[in-house]
């Protein structure tokens, strides 16, 4: 007897359903796997970070809100992506690359300070790097959601529609 994998498989190119383009129901922690998107896609576009958290924009919170969402119901501060195989991430690639640009970023948050101006994390001499562990995971993470990478990142009131629960 052979045993096929389910024909709805996102790993097939194919998309379950979606919320606002997102898949709801393929990994059981889409909200979790929502906010460490929304986070690396902001932390991995320099141009954003010029246009609108330098700029001063309100609706995209600044570098410490993009920590906190990448960190706060993962715990991924105290230990790896690894533990969410299967239920935020898709594999151990996709939880190795958000390892890499989590202690990137909280490198340099514990150097500067939560409370830093975005400036001073723009001009950290690591932050170029951390943009680009953070760039390699958020690829990672949309192309395997079946989105554009290079789409510009939601507000945080688009991130709260299409993750609240109702």
């Amino acid at each position: 007897m052979t045993v096929q994998g389910s024909e709805n498989s996102s790993r097939r190119g194919r998309r379950s359903s979606t919320m606002g383009g997102m898949p709801t129901n393929d990994m059981p922690w889409w909200r979790w796997r929502s906010n460490v998107r929304s986070a690396l896609h902001m932390l991995s576009d320099p141009a954003f970070q010029q246009e609108c958290w330098l700029a001063g924009r309100d609706e995209y919170g600044d570098v410490t809100d993009a920590v906190y969402r990448l960190v706060e119901d993962t715990w991924l501060d105290n230990w790896s992506a690894e533990k969410y195989v299967g239920t935020i991430f898709r594999d151990s690639q996709e939880a190795a690359l958000v390892d890499t640009a989590v202690l990137r970023v909280l490198r340099i948050m514990h150097e500067v300070g939560p409370d830093a101006m975005v400036s001073v994390y723009l001009q950290h001499p690591g932050w170029p790097e951390a943009v680009r562990a953070a760039r390699d995971a958020h690829v990672r993470l949309a192309t395997s959601d079946g989105e554009d990478p290079d789409e510009p990142p939601r507000t945080l009131e688009v991130l709260r529609i299409l993750t609240r629960t109702g």
